[in-house]
């Protein structure tokens, strides 16, 4: 039986975003390799322990007799807004190094960088 779902394509998002962060020398790639690998954890804290057939803990549940637990759901939309805040953040600093060195690659910023920058 092959065992797809949320949980194991979020382990697979993951680690290609661990993969970018490692293997790519690019600022842009790095802040979209955070970004995936955010909507990895969120994917997988949204989809563990789901049951088959429960309901969405919206409107009238009195008539299910599962309902999803909706705990998951409002923590990971605050991890969402603070996903928006870190790639926000990742990207002015960015533009900012960008303008300054006029380059989006990791190792040639740190050698133009003088010692009293």
């Amino acid at each position: 039986m092959i065992a797809i779902n949320g949980e194991s394509i979020s382990i697979i998002l993951f680690f290609v975003g661990v993969y970018g962060l490692i293997a790519r020398r690019n600022i842009i790639k790095s802040v979209m390799s955070i970004s995936i690998m955010q909507v990895a954890i969120i994917l997988y804290f949204i989809t563990t322990n789901i049951a088959p057939g429960s309901a969405p803990p919206i409107g009238d549940v009195a008539q299910t007799l599962q309902v999803a637990d909706p705990l998951p759901q409002a923590l990971m939309i605050t991890d969402i807004v603070i996903g928006i805040g870190v790639t926000a953040a990742g990207l002015t600093m960015f533009i900012h190094l960008y303008h300054r060195y006029g380059s989006s690659n990791w190792q040639k910023i740190m050698k133009k960088r003088t010692p009293h920058d």
